[in-house]
């Protein structure tokens, strides 16, 4: 009797425990359930509509964000550059590419938590844009990293993880039909501090 009541505590505490971790995997990989890919950049378009699974739903309701509808936008995050690293705010990167149509974007660095890096001073590690430099061919080619850059410099400082957020509002690509042939802007490693 007592060896059936331990296998029954045990089968129970394997089942809750196994269970629980895989719930906790789907709510924080940036690669869950109903997310699309677009280079090292990944979304999740029905995060704000009712055809959103519960994953997302509950990815929004833990962190209490407001999340956009389609018609209003869709937010990007990157977790890795080009040639597949983690993110590291030690590092500088350049982000460079066309921006699909939006009437507004705004790209920041982001900590664990998808807040806004505290840099520590007057200047945010946020850009959007209205305010960013063009090339000729419209493309945008932003330095990201701790010393200031000519051109569009994101600032970041600090150790750690690091991710990029882009939020396009007001654009096509929140469709379902719009994500087919969107391209979005790749992300350089320029070097680390040592």
């Amino acid at each position: 009797m007592l060896k059936t009541a331990f296998l029954t505590l045990l089968s129970l505490a394997i089942a809750i425990g196994l269970g629980g971790g895989s719930v906790w995997y789907a709510l924080n990989s940036q690669d869950g359930v109903g997310a699309i890919r677009i280079g090292r950049w990944t979304a999740f378009p029905d995060i704000g509509t009712q055809a959103a699974d519960p994953y997302s739903k509950a990815r929004i309701a833990r962190e209490g964000v407001l999340a956009l509808g389609r018609a209003e936008g869709l937010s990007f995050v990157a977790e890795r550059d080009e040639s597949g690293e983690p993110l590291k705010r030690e590092c500088a990167y350049t982000i460079e590419g066309g921006y699909p149509t939006a009437r507004f974007w705004t790209l920041y660095a982001a900590d664990q938590s998808l807040g806004v890096i505290d840099t520590g001073k007057a200047r945010r590690a946020a850009l959007q844009s209205y305010e960013v430099l063009r090339q000729p061919d419209n493309s945008v080619v932003i330095a990201v990293g701790n010393r200031p850059a000519p051109g569009n410099w994101l600032l970041t400082n600090g150790f750690g993880k690091m991710y990029f957020v882009l939020t396009f509002y007001d654009t096509p690509i929140a469709s379902s039909t719009g994500l087919s042939d969107v391209t979005l802007p790749r992300i350089l490693k320029a070097g680390c501090n040592a």
